[in-house]
């Protein structure tokens, strides 16, 4: 009996597998009105690393590995014509030519940018709208109020918003925007290091579905909300992802507090294969071997229903 049950779960698995096959060949060839897309999926010191001398960076400089933008999401809409950003990584040039050239071209080269927090691969590409680079006027940029403050009193941001650059358009904890008739944005605090601002995740609406983004969070259970709830509310969530373990790197997990992968996978544990699918890791670290789209931990983990986020994928809304 114990063989037969095995067996039927590998079924189940293997089928699962072969649908969201089928399902990422519909998503990532189809750019019809509304969706997300990938634009970068490492932690904020990008891959390869700086000072990086491990296998895990020499991958990329033998070849085996292509380089990986900081972890940024594209929401395009071709109906309305409109197309937003979230996060300004210091890949935003290449991420807004991503945009531009392969999805939705216009005359704006974005309807705004949703920020997350004041840590360095998630605001600091607002440098490129500066006049040393793009120097346009008025390009809406949305923020919590800590993060309001922070770009307008501190330089070399302060001179974004004084040279009106940037314009900074308030958002609240769960209070909704509503972007156009089809597509809304709702912001929700999370605890994470908050030296310069407070952190927040959003849930992503179209017409049909629904998406969860929160790159960083310091770990599930110091969040207010159980996250296994609110992944089964969603069709999407793409979640923090840095570390795979608590071995990984060398230094004390106290000061960049991340919820492991091996620990999320263990919350999920129990959770239907139609949950666990939902979850689309996200924001990797160098040295997180799931990084590597070939490793035995990255397929273990496939093996159990958990997605990867990879740069191009497309979910429509």
């Amino acid at each position: 009996m114990l063989f037969f049950k095995r067996l039927i779960s590998c079924v189940l698995v293997f089928l699962l597998v072969i649908a969201c096959a089928k399902e990422k060949l519909v998503i990532t060839n189809s750019k019809s009105n509304q969706y997300i897309t990938v634009l970068g999926i490492a932690q904020d010191g990008g891959y390869p690393h700086i000072g990086c001398q491990k296998e895990c960076c020499a991958n990329f400089y033998n070849g085996k590995n292509k380089r990986k933008n900081v972890v940024s999401l594209g929401l395009v809409d071709t109906e309305n014509k409109q197309k937003w950003l979230f996060e300004a990584t210091p890949d935003l040039h290449t991420q807004l030519a991503e945009l531009e050239q392969n999805h939705l071209k216009t005359s704006t080269i974005i309807d705004g940018v949703f920020l997350t927090h004041a840590h360095i691969g998630h605001y600091t590409g607002l440098m490129y709208f500066g006049r040393e680079a793009y120097g346009k006027k008025d390009i809406p940029v949305f923020t919590m109020p800590k993060m309001r403050d922070f770009l307008t009193n501190n330089g070399p941001w302060s001179q974004l918003v004084s040279l009106q650059n940037i314009q900074l358009k308030k958002l609240q904890n769960d209070s909704t925007i509503i972007l156009n008739n089809k597509l809304k944005v709702t912001p929700f605090l999370v605890p994470h290091r908050d030296e310069f601002s407070e952190t927040v995740g959003y849930k992503i609406e179209g017409s049909k579905k629904l998406a969860l983004f929160i790159p960083d969070i310091d770990k599930w259970d110091k969040w207010k909300k159980n996250i296994i709830e609110e992944v089964k509310k969603v069709d999407y969530a793409f979640l923090d992802a840095t570390f795979f373990n608590q071995s990984e790197v060398k230094r004390a997990m106290t000061e960049v507090p991340h919820p492991f992968i091996a620990e999320t996978v263990k919350l999920f544990l129990d959770e239907s294969l139609e949950t666990k699918n939902k979850v689309i890791f996200i924001h990797f670290n160098h040295t997180n071997p799931t990084l590597q789209e070939n490793s035995k931990e990255r397929k273990e983990i496939e093996k159990q229903g958990f997605r990867f986020a990879n740069e191009g994928d497309i979910y429509q809304l």
